[in-house]
C-alpha cells in the first residue's frame, strides 16, 4: 500500500534542500497512515502531533518561533524529545491554522529537522483567514484514494497486482487472468479506494460492512463543512456535493444545480470543493497542442467525484445492482467507468506541477462530439475514450483524429488489449476527409500502465 508515495517521501527526506512537506488530500484517503508507514519502514522517530487534540497550540504557533514550538511539543503527553533521527508530523494542520504560515520558519531556522504536515479542507480554512500558504518554502504531496493495483495488494492479490504493474505492451493476457481482473475490478467499483473501506473488505469480503464505512465517511465530510466553510451556506454546499456525485462526467450547468442561486455562488462552492480535493474538474481544451492547459476554456467543464465507491454510495447504488450489470452496461450506462478512469488518470499526475485533467468538446447545432479525456503523454496529445463497441461507433474520436495532431487514440473497455488500424471518412465543413489512425484498445484495469503503453507505440 502507498508504494509510490513512500518512495516520494524517501526521496524528499534525503534531499539536503528539502522544504517542509504538506500532504494534501481529502479526509480519510490515508495521509496519516502513509506517514506512519514511512516512519516504520525507514526507522524514523516520529513526533506525531494531532493538532485537533491540541487547539491550545495555536498561540504557540502564532509566535512563529520553532524553538519555542518544539519546547511545547516535547512537553505533550508521551512525546519523545527531538533528536537527529526525528521527524515532526503535524497532523490535522487545518485545526490550528496558525501552524500553516509557521512552516516557513522551520524551513529557515530548523532546516535539519524534517517537518511533515497533513490536512483536509485546507482551502476552506485559508479562505476564512488573512494569511496564505508560505509559497516557495513548502513542498506538496497530493494524495487520493487507493488505485486498483493498491486495492489488489490490500486484499491479498499481490500476484495480480504485479501482473498489472509489470504489464508490457503486446503481452497477451490469458482468459482466466482477464476474467479474474474484471471480476475484482467490479468489486473495486463498489468498494472504491478509501483505505478504511478496503481494509474492511479485505477482512471478510462483506459489502454490507463496506456500505456502512461509506456512509460514515460521507457523513464525516458533511459534518466538516460547518467547521471549515466559513460563511458559506451549508445546505447549498451539501446539494452541490450530492449533485456532483450523481452527475459525474456531465458538463456543468449551474442552473441545473440550483435555479435559486447565482451562478457565481455555485461556482465558488464548486471551486472550494475542488481545492479540497473532494471533487475534480475536467476542463475543455481545444487541444491545439501541448501543454493542453494552455488551450483551456475555463467555463466549460465536467466533474469527477473523490472516489468511485463513495460516488456509488451517494447515488444509492448497492452491490447487487453493480453485480447484475454486464461489462457493456458498466461502461456505457452511467458514469462508473469514466469515474474509474478519471480517478486513475489523476493518480498518474500526482507528482506533476499541473494536475488538471482535460477533455475535448465540439458543440454543434445538430449534435455534439466529445472525447472523455485528453492527456499529454510522452510529448504527444493522446485522446482517451471510455466505451465498448465497434470502431464505427467512435464518431467523436474520428472527428478528433481528423482535425488534431495526435499519433494514436486510446479506448478503454472490457476487452483484452488490441491494436486496430482505423480508416474512415469525416466531413470537414463542406468537404470529406480521409482519416487514418491507430486505435489502441485496453481493458480498464490497465489504466495505470497508460504512460508505458503509449510510449511503446510512439
Amino acid at each position: 500500500m502507498f508504494r509510490q508515495q513512500i518512495k516520494f517521501l524517501y526521496d524528499w527526506m534525503i534531499n539536503p534542500r528539502r522544504k517542509p512537506l504538506v500532504i494534501h488530500g481529502a479526509r480519510q484517503v490515508g495521509k496519516s497512515t502513509l506517514v506512519e508507514l514511512f516512519a516504520q519502514e525507514h526507522k524514523k522517530v516520529l513526533l506525531n502531533v494531532n493538532l485537533e487534540r491540541y487547539p491550545e497550540l495555536s498561540q504557540v504557533f502564532a509566535g512563529k518561533d520553532p524553538r519555542q514550538i518544539l519546547q511545547e511539543i516535547e512537553c505533550l503527553p508521551n512525546m519523545k524529545e527531538v533528536s537527529k533521527n526525528s521527524t515532526l508530523f503535524l497532523d490535522e494542520i487545518q485545526a490550528v491554522p496558525e501552524a500553516i504560515p509557521a512552516l516557513r520558519y522551520f524551513y529557515e531556522d530548523r532546516p535539519n529537522l524534517p517537518v511533515v504536515s497533513a490536512g483536509s479542507l485546507l482551502e476552506f480554512v485559508l479562505s476564512d483567514h488573512s494569511f496564505s500558504m508560505p509559497v516557495g518554502r513548502i513542498q506538496y504531496l497530493h494524495m487520493g484514494p487507493m488505485t486498483f493495483s493498491e486495492f489488489l495488494k490490500g486484499i491479498g492479490e499481490e500476484k495480480l497486482q504485479t501482473f498489472i504493474l509489470e504489464y508490457k505492451s503486446g503481452q497477451k493476457i490469458g482468459e482466466v487472468v482477464h476474467r479474474r481482473l474484471l471480476s475484482l475490478m467490479r468489486s473495486y467499483f463498489y468498494v472504491g479506494g478509501m483505505p478504511e473501506a478496503v481494509d474492511i473488505f479485505a477482512d471478510d469480503g462483506s459489502y454490507k460492512k463496506v456500505s456502512s464505512i461509506h456512509n460514515s465517511i460521507i457523513e464525516t465530510y458533511l459534518e466538516d463543512f460547518p467547521k471549515y466553510s466559513g460563511s458559506r451556506n451549508l445546505y447549498r454546499m451539501r446539494n452541490v456535493f450530492n449533485y456532483i456525485a450523481r452527475n459525474v462526467g456531465k458538463k456543468i450547468k449551474y442552473s441545473n444545480i440550483s435555479s435559486q442561486d447565482q451562478s457565481a455562488t455555485i461556482k465558488k462552492d464548486i471551486d472550494l470543493l475542488c481545492m479540497a480535493r473532494v471533487i475534480t474538474k475536467v476542463t475543455h481544451s481545444h487541444c491545439s497542442g501541448l501543454p493542453l492547459q494552455a488551450d483551456l476554456e475555463d467555463k466549460v467543464y465536467k466533474t469527477l467525484f473523490l472516489d468511485i465507491g463513495l460516488m456509488n454510495a451517494v447515488c444509492g447504488l448497492d452491490w447487487r445492482m453493480v453485480s447484475q450489470m454486464d461489462e457493456s452496461r458498466l461502461i456505457n450506462e452511467g458514469a462508473i467507468a469514466e469515474q474509474f478512469i478519471g480517478q486513475h488518470l489523476q493518480h498518474l499526475l500526482f507528482d506533476t506541477p499541473n494536475r488538471e485533467l482535460t477533455y475535448w468538446l465540439r458543440q454543434g447545432r445538430a449534435s455534439n462530439a466529445e472525447i472523455d479525456f485528453v492527456m499529454g503523454l510522452n510529448g504527444a496529445v493522446i485522446p482517451i475514450e471510455v466505451k465498448a463497441g465497434a470502431t464505427g461507433r467512435l464518431k467523436a474520436l474520428h472527428q478528433f483524429m481528423g482535425t488534431k495532431d495526435a499519433p494514436m487514440a486510446i479506448r478503454f473497455d472490457a476487452s483484452p488489449p488490441s491494436v486496430t488500424p482505423v480508416k474512415t471518412v469525416i466531413r470537414a465543413g463542406n468537404e470529406k476527409k480521409d482519416v487514418q489512425y491507430r486505435l489502441i484498445s485496453l481493458p480498464l484495469y490497465l489504466v495505470e500502465r497508460l504512460p508505458a503503453i503509449t510510449a511503446a507505440h510512439l
